[in-house]
């Protein structure tokens, strides 16, 4: 049995993600999405609770055949000690995907197998562009699963971001 390992801020989790999960699913038993600044939220870059990218990602993935484990990752401010706290939050792994040079670093020097992500449609399905999209009023639905749409909608989301972005653009 082989068990996967794949950090992302996933805010929000999109379909580039999806499609990410359901490639690395051909290589592995089981995957754990480590959710990466997990302590953050409220802010234009993560304006999204770690509680809230679970159940994204979890509704999401429910139609999946893989084993599938979610777990926060708050953030260190000591690289060097990085990979040590993700394996005590995380399942043990044995591969872990990443396109994040620093990341990858960091697990190759800790003997951690590394394989790049595959990345879909980077140009769209990026997390900037959506919440952009989500608080100017654009289209964003069209580029995140139906379960992310409706955690969006049920926490009101758009609300939210466009109310942090406002406080972001005057300063607070």
């Amino acid at each position: 049995m082989t068990r996967g390992f794949l950090i992302g801020r996933f805010q929000p989790f999109h379909n580039g993600h999806r499609s990410m999960v359901e490639e690395i699913a051909n290589d592995v038993d089981e995957l754990v999405l480590g959710i990466g600044s997990a302590g953050d939220s409220h802010t234009s870059r993560n304006p999204f609770t770690a509680g809230e990218r679970i159940m994204m990602i979890t509704k999401t993935l429910v139609d999946i055949d893989l084993v599938t484990y979610v777990v926060p990752i708050e953030d260190l401010e000591r690289n060097s000690v990085w990979v040590s706290h993700v394996q005590s939050m995380s399942p043990d792994f044995e591969i872990a995907y990443s396109n994040n040079p620093l990341v990858i670093q960091l697990f190759r020097e800790a003997g951690v197998e590394v394989r790049q992500s595959p990345m879909f449609n980077r140009g769209i399905f990026e997390g900037t562009e959506i919440r952009d999209r989500m608080i100017e009023g654009g289209d964003w639905e069209t580029l995140v699963p139906d379960p992310v749409a409706k955690v969006v909608d049920e926490i009101d989301g758009i609300e939210r971001m466009q109310m942090i972005s406002e406080t972001d653009a005057n300063g607070g």
